[in-house]
């Protein structure tokens, strides 16, 4: 008898440990489980789970589903995030910025575009942007975006090898453009001192996880022909993205014609240089026909209404390039003609805007706006295999948003809530790439007391070159 309870015991613990194994079985194991919120995927179908999941091992999502796929799921994490309360949502997509001008906030309001370019940034940038004011402003432009849930930037700017370690050590996703321009800048005084350096910076930076290294001329009115096609023989050659400003302002389509007989997108056309490589800022005076050529070539657009505003440049015909199907996303600008870095913002603004100039209360719904700021910037980057939307296989770029503030409550609509009601200060948590960035509000990875002192003390250099 004592022998048969022996050998019942010794079956007990064989079944019992075969199944703590099965339980902690590689496939069943992950980093990071958040449960418990309303997740919004942005995927093919739209499918929002009102009690989902999304788990990550790695750098990437492998499951996202509901409450029952979870359980029937059995996995065990590492770490594990409730998200009860709270949307969960991809990370956000800042399709055009210029990050070092967090320190040029509110510089020169109230001005045309060529006005404040050329008697105030081009001045400022000449006496104050070196390596280190680059680094300055690159570090609290990331506290920034970080706490207003962006997890995927584009950038141009000078030093952008800097830019690329900053945000590389922040744990945040870029597609990093060097500036190169027709006349002595910061970093480079010739055009081919410009190029030499773009040329060991995109190869610096080539297949990193994070970091996408990209050329940008300025624009077609700062860029000579010449030197464009170089820009884009350089970019075949190194398969790297290209970035640019297009049709921002009336003044431009006003070069463009007296200087080439043609409007800046027909001219980019013309020249053989538009293609999917490229990202264009702005694109605000263009007509039908660019738009169709732009879709055509694949190339992605960079919707940035406030700044547009702001610099009276102009309304974009976003119902049109909607309609169209272009590869449409939504960007900041830089902080010097827009003052802050929130996509909250510009999707609010981007959903009333067009409403009003159109008079169709219908135009420009929130869910459309809402896929500007995630999946469609992934489809401007030519990214959207990777990002901006939570899908099993894709990297793990993901934001909770917090819906306890007044301003939140009641919800009906969460996808109306995240355009028209919700601010940069309701996200809870940030995370790239797998990564917790900022957890309860908390920033783990940048000491944002030490960086906010440096751009006080930048400010006042600043405020004395300006009266010199």
């Amino acid at each position: 008898m004592k022998k048969f309870v022996g050998i019942l015991v010794l079956l007990a613990a064989v079944v019992l440990l075969s199944g703590q194994r099965r339980a902690d079985s590689p496939a069943n194991v992950v980093d990071l489980l958040i449960t418990g919120g309303t997740v919004v995927t942005m995927d093919g179908e739209r499918r929002i789970f009102d009690n989902g999941f999304v788990a990550i091992r790695g750098e990437r999502i492998i499951a996202v589903g509901d409450a029952a796929q979870l359980k029937a799921a059995g996995y065990r994490a590492k770490q594990t995030m409730d998200a009860r309360g709270k949307i969960v949502l991809p990370g956000l997509v800042n399709a055009h910025t210029h990050i070092p001008m967090t320190l040029f906030r509110g510089i020169a309001d109230d001005l045309n575009l060529q006005d404040w370019l050329t008697k105030y940034i081009f001045p400022a940038e000449a006496k104050n942007v070196t390596r280190e004011f680059v680094v300055a402003g690159t570090q609290l432009g990331l506290a920034e975006m970080i706490r207003g849930g962006i997890t995927t930037y584009a950038d141009m700017y000078y030093f952008e090898d800097a830019i690329a370690e900053e945000t590389k050590r922040a744990g945040v996703r870029g597609v990093l453009g060097e500036t190169v321009i027709d006349f002595p800048v910061a970093d480079n005084k010739t055009w081919a001192e410009a190029m030499a350096y773009t040329e060991r910076f995109l190869k610096r930076w080539k297949g990193d996880s994070l970091i996408t290294a990209a050329i940008a001329p300025h624009a077609p009115y700062t860029v000579s022909t010449e030197h464009l096609n170089e820009v884009r023989a350089l970019a075949e050659r190194l398969d790297a993205p290209i970035l640019t400003h297009l049709a921002e302002a009336p003044t431009e389509t006003e070069f463009m014609a007296k200087t080439y007989n043609s409007r800046p997108a027909m001219y980019l056309e013309r020249i053989n240089f538009l293609s999917s490589r490229v990202l264009a800022a702005h694109v605000v005076h263009v007509n039908d026909e660019e738009i169709a050529i732009l879709k055509r070539r694949e190339v992605g657009i960079a919707h940035c209404p406030q700044s547009n505003m702001k610099l009276a440049s102009g309304t974009a015909s976003v119902p049109a390039m909607l309609k169209a199907g272009l590869r449409l996303g939504l960007g900041t600008d830089g902080a010097a003609s827009n003052h802050d870095l929130s996509l909250w913002e510009e999707m609010d603004t981007a959903a009333k805007l067009h409403k009003l100039i159109s008079g169709d209360p219908t135009a420009v719904p929130a869910q459309d706006v809402l896929a500007m700021a995630t999946i469609g910037g992934a489809r401007a980057l030519h990214l959207e295999r990777e990002i901006g939307s939570l899908e099993a296989g894709k990297r793990a770029d993901v934001i909770l948003v917090d819906l306890s503030a007044p301003h939140l409550t009641p919800i009906y609509n969460p996808l109306s809530h995240l355009v028209y009601a919700t601010k940069a200060s309701d996200v809870s948590d940030t995370i790239v790439n797998g990564r917790v960035l900022m957890r309860n509000r908390r920033l783990l990875t940048l000491n944002e007391e030490a960086i906010k002192i440096k751009a006080r003390a930048y400010q006042k250099q600043v405020s004395r070159s300006l009266k010199q």
